[in-house]
């Protein structure tokens, strides 16, 4: 075996294997729970638990230096304009997600003015892995970076999160090295540290709804792309976006209309996908503070006057339709 292999002829460079393929999901999630009773775990849970394991000192170095790097590169705010800060993170290492959050990036900064000051957070989505990753630790720290570039009396940030949800938060997972919970309280505790007190919340997962009644603030426009009970759809690995993402990011945020507008817009087309996909309706949640409704339009105005066209694959192929992919942590009280 060891001649035939030394006589073989080299393997030619198309089927070296790809550096930018995301790692797959193999092992058992862990409990990431503590104590035994059903409040202790739940406790457990709100308070954002996040575990690394089998990464190498070459590795947590790497993705530190990255982050660093594109934190350092983002543009301080302007004396006297309202800027845009956009952040959009993918949670979770299919790649559906990262590919929807680096086009996410794309669409939210230019419809906020917002070139210099937007960060991408993403894994490795087959083609490319040229961005920090996302994960709850780095989400904490761009937060922090961003919150002490604002002002916060003027300046809004906008967060795009895209992941596998579960009735807990938003579900952290890459590969088989990270896990977490991103929970509504982790979130908003990490937002007030930061100072960052204008937002723009866009939430796509799976019950990311129970994130609503937390964070709901006259300063925040919060928009999830299911109810808290419900699911969301089109989340399969080699999907180029979910229904919630292809409607809102994809297709109405390309528009030159209001946010509240593109909302409905979106929660019509998801409805009419799901509809024809036989589908429980997932029910996407919009909460647009008083506050948020006076300043939303100067952000607003500097969105491009022409719509820009969808990319990728649509989410919703009546020829092939996905059934939704649950979240892998195990649920609190469960053993």
């Amino acid at each position: 075996m060891l001649l035939a292999l030394l006589a073989a002829p080299a393997l030619s460079q198309s089927s070296a294997p790809n550096p930018n393929q995301p790692p797959p999901h193999t092992a058992p999630w862990p409990d990431l729970g503590s104590g035994e009773s059903r409040a202790e775990r739940r406790a457990s849970y709100a308070a954002g638990p996040e575990l690394q394991r089998g990464l190498s000192a070459a590795q947590i170095r790497e993705q530190q230096q990255r982050l660093d790097k594109a934190l350092a590169a983002l543009a301080p705010q302007q004396p006297g304009l309202p800027d845009a800060y956009v952040l959009t993170i993918a949670l979770d290492s299919d790649p559906v997600f990262a590919r929807e959050a680096r086009e996410a990036g794309r669409v939210l900064g230019a419809r906020y003015g917002a070139q210099g000051r937007t960060l991408v957070l993403a894994g490795p989505d087959g083609t490319r892995d040229d961005a920090p990753h996302g994960s709850i630790s780095a989400l904490v720290l761009a937060l922090s970076h961003v919150g002490g570039l604002m002002d916060p009396a003027e300046d809004v940030l906008v967060l795009y999160t895209t992941s596998h949800g579960l009735d807990l938060g938003l579900a952290y997972h890459h590969g088989d090295t990270g896990y977490g919970i991103l929970s509504p309280a982790r979130l908003k505790a990490a937002l007030e540290e930061a100072g960052i007190r204008r937002r723009v919340l866009i939430l796509s997962a799976c019950y990311s709804g129970v994130f609503v009644p937390v964070l709901a603030s006259p300063d925040t426009a919060i928009l999830t792309a299911a109810a808290s009970t419900r699911t969301s759809f089109g989340c399969a690995a080699e999907n180029d976006w979910t229904f919630f993402g292809d409607a809102l990011i994809n297709r109405a945020l390309r528009q030159p209309v209001a946010l509240e507008e593109a909302a409905r817009m979106a929660g019509r087309s998801v409805a009419e996908w799901e509809t024809r996909a036989r589908f429980l309706a997932s029910l996407p949640q919009v909460s647009i503070g008083a506050e948020a409704r006076a300043w939303l339009p100067r952000i607003e105005g500097r969105m491009p006057r022409i719509a820009s066209a969808p990319v990728g694959r649509p989410a919703f192929d009546p020829a092939a339709v996905t059934p939704p992919v649950p979240a892998r942590p195990v649920r609190a009280g469960q053993k």
